[in-house]
């Protein structure tokens, strides 16, 4: 059994497609093909269901897909110890709201044993940490494209209304509903995809909202919409999953709102080991919303 076996085998079961596998790995479907073929001829029971359109892990593939993983991990923490660097957890770059979503993850990767420091700080800092090294992968959100560093989608995160209780309709609130509200939204240059999709969702149905006071916190912004005058902000899901409802509560806006959360790791990041099983963590936590 070789290591890149492991390797090939990881990134067939994270993503359940040949061509889609092969080209995160850089390398030919039928190469991938072979080389899984040759580890089952090796294991002695096949690992991949190929009888249906879409391919699927068998049992024995389920079975080895943990020690798989681990297998690499322990790879990755020698590599590290040989060039000096940092041996055990993974260093992954978090921002607010990530709610449920977050703490799914670090229970997955607890399950997989790997322990994880979290690291919570500004968008650009993350990413300028993950392109020097300091941090393994970073979660960010409604980024497309950054020099050096490749993003790896991993689900989408929707938006929901926090408004005061008393003027909330019993279903979604339509967007244009609110117009005459205050939004209680952070600076632009604090988080530029949010307030973009906002303002422009907004524009979209006819209007522009009116800028209300901003907070230093979430929870101080809630406050103000709970107890002040009546005005409106846009919080995360994922969020609102962990916060009680009084007199603010949450309401999907119509239309939908949503921003896409990525992983920011380093160009050329190997899927197997640690990165491997963040992804699959990642996966137990989109299905959560799903």
């Amino acid at each position: 059994m070789e290591l890149r076996q492991l390797d090939y085998f990881v990134a067939l079961a994270e993503t359940l497609h040949f061509g889609r596998a092969a080209e995160q790995l850089g390398i030919g479907q039928p190469g991938l093909s072979q080389q899984i073929a040759r580890l089952e001829r090796e294991l002695g029971v096949p690992l991949v269901d190929r009888s249906a359109r879409a391919i699927r892990l068998t049992e024995a593939g389920q079975r080895f897909l943990p020690a798989a993983r681990a297998a690499l991990v322990a790879v990755d923490d020698a590599r590290a110890a040989a060039v000096g660097e940092p041996v055990g957890s993974l260093r992954l770059g978090t921002s607010t709201g990530l709610g449920e979503r977050l703490e799914t993850v670090v229970a997955e990767l607890a399950q997989n044993a790997v322990p994880v420091e979290l690291i919570s700080t500004s968008t650009r800092a993350r990413l300028d940490r993950v392109r020097s090294r300091q941090l393994d992968a970073a979660f960010v959100r409604g980024v497309e494209e950054v020099a050096g560093l490749e993003l790896i989608p991993v689900w989408e995160d929707a938006l929901l209304v926090a408004m005061p209780g008393a003027i909330a309709p019993d279903g979604p609130v339509a967007l244009r509903e609110l117009k005459d509200l205050p939004l209680r939204i952070t600076a632009r240059r604090n988080n530029p995809p949010l307030v973009d999709l906002v303002m422009s969702a907004c524009a979209a149905e006819g209007f522009e909202p009116l800028l209300g006071a901003t907070s230093s916190s979430l929870q101080d912004t809630h406050a103000a919409i709970g107890a002040g005058t009546p005005s409106w902000t846009v919080i995360y899901e994922s969020h609102a999953q962990l916060l009680r409802e009084g007199r603010v509560v949450y309401r999907h806006p119509q239309p939908r709102l949503t921003l896409t959360t990525s992983l920011a790791v380093p160009v050329g990041s190997r899927i197997g080991g640690r990165l491997a099983a963040l992804l699959a963590a990642c996966r137990a936590a989109s299905d959560q919303f799903e």
